[in-house]
């Protein structure tokens, strides 16, 4: 085994080329490949483990205690089907102000249980302690991050309900409530509704879970199931926007793995072909077969160990960033998603060197086949007529003699310049790719901002201990802010509504004036008068609705019919929006809490902002910044542009490759075609054209494959539903452009060896002939 080790350290020292590009390869492919992992990881693992932690609840019922007594739904823990449930539990629903604690104006879920601790759903407390008595609270903690300690004791005073202290803050991956009290206070504060968390022995599907709930109340009066939430509806939500950065990245994955496989095929069967002399000479100091293929396995396995540990390291620094992207704005409660597993390090760890040797071997075995004498005295030329039949056609054709030997030299080597022209093809794809989403997502970035001046946002009060109540109502401060030189003012109002069946609340934003810009929609219309309702893909497929579908609308006590309208492009997984007119059925007395202006052309925003700060201190005026953009739209664009760099790079490697391989193996004949008179410009000539001809097919092939990868990607976001307008980003420049770009792959990796071939001298050439 030394011996293989010496002559595998040798052959790696004196091929640098070749190990540096398989090395590179190995650390794009390992790092595109592990993010790809971590994200599909993070979109079901931590849920999935921190879910089964706490036991979490795989449906949460609510009944009408009006129609089934507490007894009667303690009885349906019994049927068959149910592996364990807690309940019956009080549910009350309390109106909390808009100034409480980070929560906007709206309905709260309060839920009566005795302890954190159960059968199902086992609350953790994150901070403070548990109801004990009568007149305290425990508050779920929505937000990312630690609770803050100097919100305990903050009081939440409701007219006609009794005062409750908040002790402690939880997390409910079950999302079974949005505060708990004890069984005592919730019969205090006029429940409406009871209670029951079921765990079920079957709850891989949809189905199954509708199958068991029905098991579990069948017997129950008719009417007395008022709603039922699924642990699956939560786990979409998990999972929703690390799902729409999953297909992009895994693409990527793939494109990485392609174009590894390929260089290594190329560069290892390159080498033994070009390195015949080599292993003769192996073969005749006595190395048997089988230690030659383990030279060569070595010699590739040196350089791909190196860029997968490095492509690892990569990987996991990497991960952070993007999984904080991708689970922003997105409850986690305790499952953790800003790591990569271990698992997934080691499985890359081990895999890509295992697909790099796997890859490494059919080439090797030919040395292992090939006997020492014919090894010796093969050389590197190419067998006797193998693409002479096109040569002579080329060479009868008008085209100058240098571009028709050019063109005639990938058909010496068809399996090479098959490798070469894949490599190419995977190239010109991802360009492709890269700039479709590039134009796709800076459309997405310029969605509602329209024609005319700079918006400027204006605040209304606030939270906490910067709230200042504004001095001037809200038809004076509207008045204010056209009198300021507003050219257009929208006000929009925030409160908590919930839709009457549906267990998770939402977010309603109620505007007046201007609604959200008819090219926000992907489907159906803005709203425009009462009951009418729009919001985005990620709401509506969590709820299984769809435009032309009729909700009822829940807030402070009263009701309100609604149809959906409109789908928008992208939108909060928890929030609608709707009219001025429903706000008026739900909350006559709500207020804005923002004002969206827009100024003139020209105008001078900043002056404006101060105006509106010094006319009243409960405002606060921002200027929008246009040049900004959305984080989705910077990783999108960033990401795939790195990659695209990366695989440009490595294709464009692996034509240099097979140029200075091709210049090798045809030394002796670039010697005799500068004996009889080709000048160093024809040799560059003759050597670029030998691949710009690959670098034509590969553009052409390539650009249809990535104007598909592109329709794959951006028709597979589950959280953004992109119009058509935003798809078709191709015209003829572009094509133009992505089929330049596959020539300019080859041009770029045959010109360095070009020009050295241009350099070698005769003697040189011949010198071992």
């Amino acid at each position: 085994m030394s011996a293989v080790w010496r002559a595998s350290r040798a052959a790696v020292k004196r091929r640098r080329v070749q190990t540096f590009v398989i090395g590179l390869v190995v650390l794009c492919s390992t790092t595109t490949v592990l993010l790809a992992l971590g994200l599909l990881s993070a979109a079901s693992g931590p849920f999935d483990k921190a879910y089964s932690a706490q036991r979490g609840a795989h449906t949460v019922a609510t009944y009408d205690p009006g129609k089934v007594s507490d007894a009667q739904l303690a009885r349906t823990a019994d049927r068959p089907g149910v592996e364990a449930a807690a309940g019956p539990f009080h549910q009350a629903v309390v109106d909390v102000p808009g100034d409480w604690l980070w929560m906007p104006a709206g309905p709260l879920t309060v839920v009566g249980r005795a302890d954190p601790a159960g059968p199902v759903d086992r609350i953790e407390v994150l901070m403070g302690h548990w109801p004990q008595a009568p007149g305290e609270i425990v508050v779920n903690w929505a937000i990312d991050g630690t609770p803050y300690a100097d919100l305990l004791g903050t009081k939440l005073e409701v007219p006609g309900r009794p005062t409750l202290t908040v002790v402690g803050f939880a997390t409910s991956m079950s999302k079974s409530a949005g505060a708990w009290v004890t069984p005592e206070q919730a019969s205090a504060l006029r429940p409406t509704s009871a209670q029951m968390l079921y765990r079920f022995t079957d709850p891989s599907t949809g189905a199954h879970l509708r199958d068991s709930l029905a098991r579990a109340t069948d017997g129950l009066p008719a009417g007395a199931l008022t709603a039922a939430q699924t642990y699956l509806t939560l786990k979409k939500a998990f999972s929703a926007r690390a799902d729409a950065y999953l297909p992009f990245i895994a693409l990527f994955g793939v494109l990485g793995l392609l174009v590894s496989a390929l260089i290594v095929a190329n560069v290892v069967s390159g080498a033994v072909v070009s390195g015949n002399r080599h292993i003769g000479v192996l073969k005749a100091i006595g190395f048997t077969p089988n230690q030659v293929v383990a030279v060569y396995l070595t010699m590739v396995s040196v350089p791909a160990v190196a860029g997968c540990v490095l492509g690892t390291l990569l990987g996991n620094a990497l991960a952070a960033p993007i999984l904080q992207i991708a689970f922003s704005g997105i409850e986690t409660g305790t499952a953790g998603v800003s790591t990569v597993s271990p698992w997934l390090s080691v499985a890359c760890l081990a895999g890509m060197p295992a697909l790099v040797l796997l890859t490494a071997l059919v080439p090797a075995l030919r040395a292992h086949r090939l006997p020492a004498a014919r090894a010796i005295s093969a050389g590197g030329a190419p067998r006797t007529g193998r693409g002479l039949r096109v040569q002579r056609l080329l060479a009868s054709s008008r085209l100058p003699r240098s571009v028709s030997l050019g063109l005639g030299h990938p058909f010496a080597r068809p399996g090479r310049a098959f490798m070469t022209t894949a490599a190419i093809v995977l190239g010109v794809t991802t360009v492709t790719l890269a700039t479709g989403l590039t134009s796709t997502m800076v459309s997405y970035a310029q969605t509602g901002r329209g024609p005319g001046g700079t918006v400027v946002y204006v605040l209304v009060g606030g939270h906490g201990n910067n709230h200042h109540e504004p001095l001037l109502s809200d038809p004076q401060i509207e008045e204010r802010l056209r009198s300021l030189g507003a050219q257009e003012v929208q006000a929009r109002a925030l409160t908590q509504v919930g839709l009457v069946g549906y267990t998770q609340p939402a977010f309603g934003n109620f505007y007046r004036g201007s609604s959200s810009p008819a090219e926000a929609f992907v489907e159906g219309r803005p709203p425009s008068g009462p009951g009418e309702i729009a919001a985005g893909p990620a709401f509506l497929t969590e709820r299984g609705l769809a435009v032309g579908d009729r909700v009822t609308l829940e807030a402070n006590g009263r009701r309100a019919a609604a149809t959906v309208v409109g789908q928008l492009i992208d939108s909060d997984a928890r929030a609608l929006e709707s009219t001025w007119e429903t706000l008026g059925q739900l909350a006559p007395d709500s207020s804005p809490v923002e004002y969206t202006v827009r100024l003139a052309p020209g105008a001078d925003a900043r002056a404006y902002a101060d105006a509106v700060d010094s006319a009243d201190p409960g405002l606060h005026a921002e200027v929008v910044n246009s040049a900004k953009v959305n984080a989705a739209t910077t990783t999108v664009i960033g990401f795939s542009s790195v990659f695209s760099v990366m695989l440009t790079l490595v294709a464009s490697l692996g034509v240099f490759n097979t140029v200075l391989l091709n210049t090798r193996d045809r030394r002796r004949d670039l010697g005799m075609l500068k004996s009889i008179g080709m000048t160093p410009r024809q040799v560059v000539a003759m050597t670029v054209t030998s691949v710009t001809g690959l670098g034509l097919v590969g553009g052409l092939l390539g650009i249809p494959l990535g104007i598909v990868a592109h329709r794959l990607v951006v028709d597979n976001v589950g959280i953004v539903a992109f119009p058509e307008s935003m798809k078709d980003v191709w015209h003829a420049p572009q094509l133009a452009g992505m089929l330049c770009a596959g020539i300019a792959i080859a041009v770029l990796g045959a010109l360095i060896p070009a020009r050295s071939a241009a350099r070698t001298t005769i003697a040189a050439a011949l010198h071992t002939e």
